[in-house]
């Protein structure tokens, strides 16, 4: 397999039986076979009919802030979109944008045009793609009121543009959600304004993320979708849950939405704690609760 790869994509983006705790903001999940950093869309099309072509399972990873890997890993390939894939255009009020770009380094770079509109993405851990494919959003502010439309490659190897009706956005979803097709560019609609103000508005989301979130420990952000009408968090703490602990994963103690890794957790840890809190919510409120993260990998 080493050899075959290294026909596709150069040896130098390759990485073999690759520690995935490395490369998840949780800190956890054990080895990739193989993670493959493509740098054009080209390389990310042939990776993926290198894996097909020899029936292999593939994956496409950003940040990995939305992610939870089991302790045993991943089998085949694993696509990493980052650094390796964060170019940006400006033109006017729009910013076209590789997926592997960081949302604070978007946001950052909005603002310093005096471009707004991304503020709330000031602190989101993760990468575009990553944020557009699941909507994400804070603080009244979410994707679909910025994305006018995003280039994606079909599992097929077809490249299509979806406007932002196309791309179906609703609460933390998207149609791509239902496709699997691979987010490469994203196009975003903003406004003008005085930078300064932009800058001000960024400052004061960041600090209410710091005073209200578990931001300096290693986590997936919120472990639950928000469920109609309520608040995860107050549950959780009413149930007197706060800061239960189960190996090295926790229920923070500053909001109890956050699972933290607080020293060598598992993601046996995190799961087996995910699946208390459900039994406890369930049991007290009949409120069936939905993972945030996406859960991949192996026991």
């Amino acid at each position: 397999m080493c050899l075959e790869i290294e026909k596709v994509i150069p040896a130098e983006k390759i990485k073999y039986d690759e520690p995935m705790n490395n490369h998840t903001t949780f800190g956890i999940g054990g080895p990739a076979d193989v993670m493959a950093m493509p740098e054009n869309l080209q390389e990310i099309r042939s990776l993926i009919q290198w894996a097909q072509s020899n029936d292999l399972p593939f994956m496409v990873i950003g940040g990995g802030s939305n992610l939870i890997v089991r302790d045993g890993g991943i089998r085949g390939l694993v696509i990493k979109l980052a650094s390796n894939f964060d170019k940006t255009w400006i033109h006017d009020l729009q910013i076209r944008a590789q997926s592997g770009i960081k949302l604070s380094r978007l946001a950052e770079l909005a603002a310093d045009h005096g471009l707004a509109g991304l503020e709330f993405a000031e602190g989101i851990p993760g990468n575009l793609g990553g944020a557009v494919n699941m909507n994400a959003g804070a603080y009244d502010g979410e994707f679909s009121q910025v994305v006018s439309g995003a280039t994606v490659l079909t599992v097929s190897g077809e490249i299509l543009y979806l406007n932002s009706e196309e791309l179906e956005f609703g609460y933390r979803s998207t149609r791509i959600q239902k496709t699997n097709d691979i987010i490469v560019e994203v196009n975003l609609q903003l406004r003008r304004e005085d930078k300064a103000v932009i800058q001000q508005r960024m400052q004061e989301f960041s600090r209410r993320r710091w005073e209200k979130q578990p931001l300096e420990y290693p986590s997936a952000g919120s472990i639950f979708r928000r469920p109609a009408g309520r608040f995860v968090g107050p549950m959780i703490e009413n149930l007197g849950l706060k800061g239960f602990r189960i190996g090295g994963a926790k229920i923070s103690a500053k909001h109890a939405g956050f699972i933290i890794n607080c020293g060598q957790a598992t993601a046996r840890d995190v799961l087996e704690l995910i699946g208390i809190i459900k039994q406890r919510v369930m049991a007290e409120y009949g409120i069936e609760l939905v993972t945030e993260p996406l859960v991949v990998g192996e026991d």
